[in-house]
């Protein structure tokens, strides 16, 4: 039996890390020839869109838990429920201080439905939530700094 190896031949395909400890030092010394460039506008990229998948999955998260909390009739389960939601508005709020430029696109009425829909689809997949009414339009205010900050299973 023949295996054939594929080589990685470059640092930034053998190990990840030092590549970008390596570009880190050639910017800090200004050697930005020999900076591999095309790799590193590809990791930038790539950090742009990871923020922006974070946010979206801390509010579909968020959205999840608030939806439980709000329709799901457990005394045992509220604690948990409210703890996690704490947790991801803190998680969320420390995304958007580090970057502000954020705050548009997770208002965003598309991504707002997205994580909505998305979270829906978990609490209903639920086995002990198929008898649960919840509601296929949200119910509460949109806006990113109510979603953050009200207590929406109070208002009920």
């Amino acid at each position: 039996m023949t295996q054939t190896i594929n080589k990685k031949t470059t640092l930034y395909d053998r190990d990840l890390n030092l590549w970008l400890e390596e570009a880190i030092a050639k910017l800090k010394a200004g050697d930005f020839q020999n900076l591999d460039v095309e790799n590193l506008i590809e990791e930038l990229e790539g950090l742009a869109g990871r923020d922006r998948r974070e946010l979206k999955r801390r509010l579909t998260t968020l959205i999840e838990h608030i939806l439980k909390r709000c329709y799901v009739k457990s005394e045992y389960d509220y604690a948990g429920w409210v703890i996690t939601i704490v947790r991801t508005r803190n998680d969320i709020q420390d995304i958007l201080e580090q970057s502000p430029s954020l705050k548009g696109y997770i208002n965003s009425p598309e991504l707002f439905q997205k994580a909505f829909d998305d979270a829906l689809k978990v609490v209903k997949a639920h086995p002990d939530y198929k008898s649960v009414n919840f509601p296929k339009i949200w119910q509460f205010s949109r806006d990113i700094d109510d979603i953050l900050n009200v207590d929406f299973w109070e208002e009920i």
